[in-house]
Formats: structure tokens, C-alpha cells, sequence
């Protein structure tokens, strides 16, 4: 209390959350501001806001401030230079990765909740790059929906509108970074989770190439569709969480990618579309908001002088069975134990039952038609620099909205759920169709909050658009988000 009274007295407390995720971390390298206070300013956040929001499932504040009190003795005793990349960042990871000592509940109420015996390598690698862990955020059971709403803990909520959803899977941690309970978070994208809670919550959410990052990929993620990485404010601060997320000699060699996100991107030609792999299966219309959002994103892209043109990309009508598959087979493997089966969500359950029913030989079918689906795609997309799309067909939806939960989701624990497995899943697809095929062809993207419903910037719902470019066109898109004012 002690330390919080001194804060308050300096007047940090008002301040910090207000600063970029890049001026904090400068603030904490040159010692203007402690880890400490730091740790205890969002901690204070989080607890006078998050019985709200249900962004947190776990806050670990004695954790925390043990480590942020050692990052503070380190920085007495090393030369500025010499410290740790993200020296003393606030920072919280999704329940569905290992924190040691803090129990991971994958959003299920049939698991045993046990703490973690050691770091998770997402976790281990940001330790290791100096940030200050202050809990776990909310998800959906085993990180399968487009929403964040289990039986563990509250629904998490958005921050722009409590009654409506924050996205998922990484809704938890989009709806933190939005109400500044976080300076930025690190979030993980196996069919749209890092990008549908980023445009649910008006946040940049970038979506790396497979590969870059592997310290979020999965061992039980057949198609390797999994890849950490950041939701943030703005293009610097995503480029500055993925600086800490690619410590390799070429970035650092380049000047890294907060370096890069400064630079000028070229003129691009940029092919615009709604098509979607979903359409055959799930017939949908885009809401007017949706389309608004990516008219807004093609004026601003024409005003910063790329040539913007219709593309029209060809998808095969096999895709959502095959993605399904592969999307759903960890759930059939993940230990469970049966007399606790019961206590899975009905999405859950359901797509748990159907993955064990099939043979090793559809899955196998199933990898192999989706490396095919990948390679025909990229080269579609290669006609042009960059592809744009909405990144969500609608605006954020209620919380309850796709489980049917009763009275929209104000009553928690959900002890009724419609149980309507089919109907949940079509309406995730109709929702958010431009995500999954993305992780498919392992290709980076990213999604920018353009517009507001009724143009009123941080007083309606945020809607963005989606960008997708070749491997290795991070920094560039970073570039381009950060060129429309972003």
C-alpha cells in the first residue's frame, strides 16, 4: 500500500496507462518510471475494472510484484544497455499456456485445475525478455470459438460495449489491451483468435507467417495453423511485441521491426474481395457496418497512394469440412477424463465426439487436401501485393449470442446453454469468414480498427479490415497499418 500511495503522490498512476506500449518501455528502461509502480498502476486497473470486463481469470499480484521488485534490483545493478528487451513490462497470457505456479484451466470446468509446473515457451521466451507476468486472461474452452465465454469464469466483454462480446479466442487479453489494463499482450491465431478480438475490441492484431514465431506453435495442432502474435493499440506497439516475439539476427540486424514500422512502404497493388471458402457451406451477407468499414479502408489506402483494384479469388467448396477436421482433432485427443465429459460446452463436447469418430485416415485426408487448398490460394493471392477483405462480416455480437445462452449471457455460470453445436459453429463462420483460410496458407495478415458505427471513434463499435500478404510481409504490413494513422 505503501508503494501505491508513493505512485499516486508522483502522479504516475493517472498517467501510465495512457502511454504507448513503446513510450512505457522506454519510460522503464531509462528508470523514469519503476517496474513496480508499473506492475501495482495496472494491477489497480485490473482490479477496479475487470469485475466488469471479465478479462482476467487470474490475477497474480504477489507474483507480480515479486517480479517487478527483482527487475527493479536488476536495473540497479546492470548498465541500461545491458537490460532485458521488454525491461519491467506489465504483461498477462491467455489461459490456455503455462504460467509456472498459476493454474492453466483451458476454459474447462472437466479438467483438473492444477498449477503449472513450469513456463509454457510463449512464456518462457517473453520472461526471458523482462516482462512482468500479472496473470491469465479469459478464453474459450480449448481456444475453439470466436468468443470468449466458458464455464470457468465471467464472459469477457467489450471494453466499447459490456453487452457485446470481445472475440476469441484471445478475447481475454483484446479486451485488457482496449481498456488499458494492459499496455499491449501477446496473443495466439489458429483460425482468426488474434484477429477477430483485435477488430471485436478496435485494436491492430497481427497474425505472422507460420514459422516466424515458434515459440507459439503447437505439438497438437496437425495443420500448423497456430502462431503467436501481438494485440496492441497501435502498428509500433504490435511492432514492438514482435521484436520480443522474432529475437533473431535478421531483425535485429534490419533495426528490427519497430525500427521498420517507420519506414515508407511502397506503392502497393492491392486486390480487394469478399470471397470467402465459407460461402458454399454457410451462405452469408456482409452487414452494412462491415461493408462501410472496408469502404472506409480502401479511401484511406487509395489516400496513402496504393492502387487498389477487384479481386476475385476462387475457393474450393471442399474447404470447411477439411478445416473442420483439422481444427477439431486436438479436441478428440485432449485428456479427458469420461465421467468428466459432461462438463464440456455442447460445441465442445460435440466436436470432441465427432473427432474420435474419425479414422486416421480422414485427418490424413484432410492435411493433405488443405496443403493443396494452401498452395492454390497463395497463388491466387500473388497476383496482387496485398489482399483486403473486412475482418469481420459483422459487428461485434451480444455475449450469449452464439451459445444462446439465456438472457444474453448476464447470467453466469451458464447452467442452460442451447446446446446447439451446428448452429454456434455456422454462426462463428458467418461472423467471422475471411480468418481461418489465412492460418491455412500459413500466410501473415493483419487487422486495422478503420471505423466506428455511427462514426463516432471510441463511443460506437469498432469494425476494421483485414490485410494478408506473402510470407514474410510483416514489416510491411505493419508499415501500411501505421501509414493510415494506426
Amino acid at each position: 500500500m505503501a508503494l501505491l500511495r508513493n505512485a499516486w503522490s508522483r502522479g504516475t498512476l493517472a498517467e501510465l496507462h495512457d502511454l504507448s506500449a513503446v513510450a512505457l518501455r522506454d519510460s522503464l528502461r531509462k528508470g523514469e518510471v519503476s517496474s513496480a509502480e508499473a506492475a501495482a498502476h495496472f494491477l489497480a486497473r485490473i482490479e477496479q475494472q475487470n469485475p466488469l470486463l471479465g478479462a482476467f481469470v487470474t490475477v497474480t499480484a504477489e507474483q507480480a510484484m515479486a517480479s517487478a521488485r527483482a527487475a527493479d534490483a536488476l536495473r540497479s545493478s546492470v548498465p541500461p544497455g545491458e537490460l532485458p528487451f521488454l525491461h519491467g513490462m506489465p504483461l498477462a497470457f491467455k489461459d490456455l499456456t503455462d504460467v509456472a505456479g498459476v493454474v492453466t484451466t483451458h476454459g474447462s470446468s472437466a479438467l483438473d485445475h492444477r498449477p503449472a509446473l513450469s513456463d509454457g515457451p510463449l512464456v518462457a521466451l517473453l520472461k526471458g525478455a523482462g516482462v512482468v507476468s500479472l496473470g491469465k486472461t479469459q478464453v474459450p474452452e480449448f481456444g475453439l470459438t470466436a468468443y470468449s465465454e466458458n464455464r470457468v469464469a465471467p464472459p469477457s466483454r467489450n471494453p466499447h460495449a459490456p453487452s457485446r462480446s470481445s472475440g476469441g479466442s484471445s478475447g481475454g487479453s483484446a479486451a485488457a489491451v482496449a481498456a488499458a489494463l494492459l499496455p499491449f499482450a501477446p496473443g495466439t491465431d489458429g483460425g482468426g483468435s488474434i484477429r477477430i478480438p483485435a477488430a471485436a475490441c478496435g485494436l491492430v492484431g497481427l497474425k505472422p507467417g507460420r514459422g516466424l514465431v515458434p515459440a507459439g506453435e503447437s505439438l497438437g495442432d496437425p495443420a500448423r495453423l497456430v502462431v503467436a502474435g501481438p494485440l496492441a493499440r497501435s502498428a509500433a506497439d504490435a511492432a514492438l511485441m514482435t521484436d520480443a516475439l522474432v529475437p533473431s539476427p535478421e531483425s535485429v540486424r534490419d533495426g528490427g521491426y519497430l525500427a521498420r514500422v517507420h519506414q515508407e512502404p511502397p506503392r502497393l497493388r492491392i486486390g480487394v474481395t469478399l470471397d470467402s471458402p465459407w460461402s458454399g457451406t454457410f451462405p452469408f451477407t456482409p452487414d452494412q457496418e462491415a461493408l462501410d468499414a472496408l469502404r472506409t479502408g480502401e479511401k484511406l489506402l487509395e489516400h496513402a497512394g496504393h492502387s487498389l483494384s477487384e479481386a476475385g479469388i476462387r475457393y474450393d467448396n471442399r474447404y470447411p469440412d477439411a478445416f473442420t477436421t483439422a481444427w477439431t482433432a486436438p479436441v478428440g485427443a485432449a485428456r479427458i477424463s469420461p465421467h468428466r465429459e459432461a462438463l464440456l460446452a455442447p460445441l465442445t463436447r460435440t466436436f470432441r465426439r465427432r473427432a474420435q469418430q474419425r479414422s486416421p485416415a480422414k485427418l490424413n485426408e484432410a492435411l493433405a487436401f488443405l496443403r493443396q487448398f494452401q498452395r492454390d490460394t497463395v497463388t491466387q493471392y500473388a497476383q496482387w501485393d496485398l489482399l483486403l477483405m473486412p475482418a469481420l462480416a459483422q459487428a461485434p455480437r451480444p455475449v450469449g449470442w452464439f451459445t444462446g445462452t439465456a438472457h444474453g449471457g448476464d447470467r453466469w455460470p451458464a447452467a442452460q446453454w442451447a446446446g446447439d453445436a451446428d448452429g454456434d459453429y455456422r454462426k462463428q463462420c458467418e461472423f467471422a469468414p475471411w480468418s481461418s483460410m489465412v492460418n491455412v496458407c500459413g500466410l501473415p495478415a493483419i487487422t486495422i480498427p478503420v471505423h466506428w458505427t455511427g462514426n463516432a471513434p471510441g463511443l460506437g463499435l469498432p469494425l476494421g479490415i483485414q490485410l494478408v500478404g506473402p510470407m514474410g510481409s510483416e514489416a510491411l504490413l505493419l508499415q501500411v497499418a501505421r501509414g493510415l494513422g494506426y
